[in-house]
């Protein structure tokens, strides 16, 4: 087929760091604290502030506790199950590469025995088997490596007495979030905000704080996974005192992504953005014969990071081998052509391709990148069947 001409004007399709929001630079970031102390008046109102916007723009309940922790939204996660975890049976939903993360910290570093139901990419485990009524859940909301997110949470019991831990990190900012029925909810500012990375946010529900309170944890907690101190939640943290020594450079880069969001519409046009961004790319998809979702169920099909597999039969008819080669062809080429960068699946994932259409990215780029697939992937066959013939 013949070369493209229209290319997408900002190629950055990674999903985690994202791209940054349309028209950010440099100077954005003018108003940083840098060179004083976090614990300063100044730092400490930064830090408030990112509090704050987080609470207004993502329309989290004024009685669940929102705190900026160290190590991203992995180290956010971490500190719930450290500091919650051991007083009820435990059940892990996983069906891609981060959920898996928590069935092993679960089994191997707290040894707590969970119940595991666990789903190859691509398929939700059936969540109405899971108990959330009397067990503890943890679970992601969108599985950022398969492309795979739950519908709703209808699932959870509202009148549960176990907790529910969401890993939400490419899920908050772009899709519902439904707050009565998660207890901690964690995200961080490298994904559906485009922000920096190294800072996690854990957000606690009323109930949350309490099994924190009445929780005694049968292993010991690392200083950075501590919540609570003789009996009661460390509130400064939920207040702008963190852990460990936050980037006054990221805070400034997550403040301006939270005011960006709210000049543009807030929550509403958020979700807006990822829909119609999600949409160009599952629109293509259905009408083109080479490629098609990892995610099974289109019930199930997420917004932001978009994951992909090669369905062509002649490729596929030689092998796994061939389908990862074509699939590595395709983001080589276009990284070296500038036109999409950080597009190939995640490491674990099924060879194929994974396209972020988060709020931060132009649906135009989008539009833009799909007769390049097209381009890249005519070529790749070519070289793949000359090379078999």
């Amino acid at each position: 087929m013949n070369r493209p001409t229209t290319r997408p004007r900002v190629p950055n399709f990674s999903s985690g760091p994202c791209a940054k929001r349309p028209g950010w630079s440099l100077q954005a970031l003018e108003g940083a604290a840098l060179g004083r102390s976090h614990r300063s008046a100044i730092g400490k109102a930064k830090l408030g502030q990112a509090i704050d916007l987080t609470r207004k723009v993502l329309r989290v309940p004024a009685d669940y506790r929102i705190g900026i922790v160290p190590a991203s939204d992995t180290g956010a996660v971490e500190m719930a199950m450290w500091s919650m975890l051991g007083s009820r049976t435990v059940e892990v939903a996983a069906w891609e590469a981060f959920g898996a993360e928590w069935v092993t910290d679960a089994l191997q570093e707290l040894k707590i025995s969970p119940i595991v139901r666990q789903t190859p990419y691509g398929v939700l485990p059936d969540l109405s088997a899971i108990d959330t009524k009397n067990n503890d859940c943890i679970f992601t909301w969108n599985g950022t490596a398969a492309g795979v997110r739950v519908p709703n949470g209808d699932w959870i019991a509202a009148d549960r007495e176990g907790i529910t831990i969401c890993d939400a990190t490419s899920a908050a900012f772009a899709m519902p979030l439904a707050w009565d029925k998660l207890d901690v909810v964690t995200f961080s500012w490298q994904k559906a905000m485009g922000g920096e990375a190294a800072h996690g946010m854990l957000i606690l529900s009323p109930r949350a704080v309490a099994r924190i309170e009445s929780n005694k944890p049968a292993w010991p907690i690392p200083k950075v996974f501590r919540l609570a101190k003789d009996g009661k939640l460390i509130e400064g943290i939920f207040k702008g005192d963190t852990i460990n020594t936050p980037s006054m450079l990221a805070v400034e880069d997550y403040l301006d992504t939270l005011r960006w969001a709210e000049e543009i519409g807030g929550l509403d046009a958020l979700h807006a953005r990822a829909d119609a961004n999600a949409k160009v790319v599952h629109d293509w998809v259905a009408r083109t014969a080479w490629i098609g979702n990892l995610a099974a169920d289109p019930a199930t099909y997420s917004n932001t990071g978009v994951c992909l597999v090669i369905t062509d039969p002649d490729v596929l008819a030689q092998g796994n081998g061939a389908v990862a080669a074509v699939a590595k062809g395709i983001t080589d080429t276009l990284d070296a052509e500038g036109i999409a960068f950080d597009i190939g699946a995640y490491r674990d994932a099924p060879a194929g391709l994974r396209i972020w259409c988060g709020a931060t990215v132009e649906t135009s780029d989008l539009e833009a990148l799909t007769p390049w697939l097209d381009w890249a992937f005519s070529a790749e066959k070519a070289k793949l069947l000359a090379k078999a013939a």
